[in-house]
């Protein structure tokens, strides 16, 4: 699958989910123990928005911290549209690297990366919400195989928790290299 459709797609799922958020869900619990749902859409957008400036050839010391904080306002369903429309937008434009905190890095994996954690804070939401997941067999299948060379270094960075053992579903066995349980309820 062509990366940008993969990240688009995976986009897709996410905002679809945050339109599913209640008015009295937004400080429910998430698999994410630090982070209730409110928090865990902020983070993502937050990650969209970073996704223009990035593929545009700016550092993060351009960027500053325009980004830090509550990006959601008083409309979260509508911050969250807006930012997943821009980095798509984004995504589609051609470029070779981009800068992140570790340095250069090709747009292609940093499109995986994303998509990756959009699929898996994807189903974060939709846990904590009580809605149905979006694991398209094809997105998983995508992201495992990118993630399985990628796993030790993501856990020895302290990015993601121990993996979660004894899954046989693709999906499920995803969520665990993860660090979560997909037997997670709220």
């Amino acid at each position: 699958m062509d990366v940008v459709e993969l990240h688009n797609r995976t986009v897709d799922n996410f905002a679809s989910l945050v339109n599913e958020v209640g008015p009295d869900q937004w400080s429910a619990p998430t698999p994410c123990s630090d982070w209730d749902v409110r928090a865990l859409v902020n983070h993502v957008v937050g990650e969209e928005r970073w996704v223009a400036p990035l593929m545009e050839g700016k550092t993060i010391a351009d960027v500053g911290d325009s980004l830090d904080g509550d990006l959601l306002g008083d409309d979260p369903v509508g911050a969250a549209t807006a930012a997943a429309r821009e980095a798509q937008d984004a995504a589609a434009k051609p470029t070779s690297k981009v800068h992140l905190s570790y340095g250069d890095e090709d747009a292609p994996e940093y499109l995986l990366q994303l998509a990756a954690d959009h699929l898996i804070h994807g189903w974060d939401l939709a846990a904590a919400i009580g809605a149905e997941p979006r694991l398209d067999p094809d997105l998983v299948d995508e992201v495992a195989t990118w993630f399985a060379e990628r796993e030790e270094l993501y856990r020895g960075g302290g990015a993601i928790a121990d993996r979660v053992e004894g899954f046989t579903d693709p999906a499920d066995t995803l969520l665990g290299a993860f660090g979560r349980d997909p037997r997670w309820k709220p």
